[in-house]
């Protein structure tokens, strides 16, 4: 299979490292992951643009937070195959005509936080809004909204809130609006919470997730 040169690669690179100088913002920067890798990233996230780390098809909702070192795997090799070598499952080595593995869609909705050297793996397709993934957690699963997982095989450590918290923030629906007005009303949302609240009510906040 034909190979760029090492200058339009260099070109390449180049480019990308200046449009991701702003990779909270960039609409360009967006746009070029959408057409070159199928990764599509909302407004205000971060971390995401990686051709290497962040591996599409995925969609990735606003003000998402990934770590450096956070890695989305897109497929496994062929475990079922009598090799699992990729000369034998990907045309890119020049040896076969057809792949034989297939990606899936991995939809990662608003506000999630994914640790340092987490991987989301290909048996999760969906991970909810405003979940937490831990450091070094090895997602096998899809996680629930709100939830915090840690763990290898990541694991549900606890919610983040109860019910009722959860229902005033998807209502208020933050994180549709621009950042000064999504901190106001995230500021009424902790002010609510923090009234309905008894000063005990949480004695985990603060604590490390074990």
């Amino acid at each position: 299979m034909p190979q760029s040169s090492l200058p339009a690669r260099l070109v390449s690179k180049a480019h990308l490292w200046l449009l991701a100088r702003n990779e909270m913002t960039s609409e360009r920067l967006r746009e070029t992951y959408r057409q070159r890798f199928a990764v599509d990233v909302g407004l205000y996230s971060y971390g995401c643009f990686s051709e290497h780390r962040i591996r599409g098809p995925v969609r990735i909702g606003r003000y998402c937070s990934f770590a450096r070192t956070a890695r989305i795997v897109d497929a496994d090799h062929p475990i079922g195959f009598p090799s699992s070598h990729p000369y034998f499952y990907d045309p890119a080595f020049g040896v076969v005509g057809q792949s034989r593995v297939h990606s899936r869609l991995l939809v990662v909705e608003d506000d999630v936080w994914v640790g340092h050297n987490a991987v989301v793996l290909p048996g999760c397709a969906h991970i909810g809004r405003g979940a937490i993934i831990g450091a070094g957690a090895i997602v096998t699963h899809d996680v629930p909204a709100y939830s915090i997982v840690a763990g290898v095989p990541a694991r549900k450590v606890r919610d983040r809130f109860g019910a009722a918290e959860v229902r005033a923030i998807e209502a208020s629906a933050w994180w549709t609006h621009e950042p000064r007005q999504a901190a106001s009303i995230l500021s009424d949302l902790a002010a609510s919470a923090s009234e309905a609240a008894p000063a005990n009510a949480r004695p985990d906040i603060g604590r490390p997730l074990t």
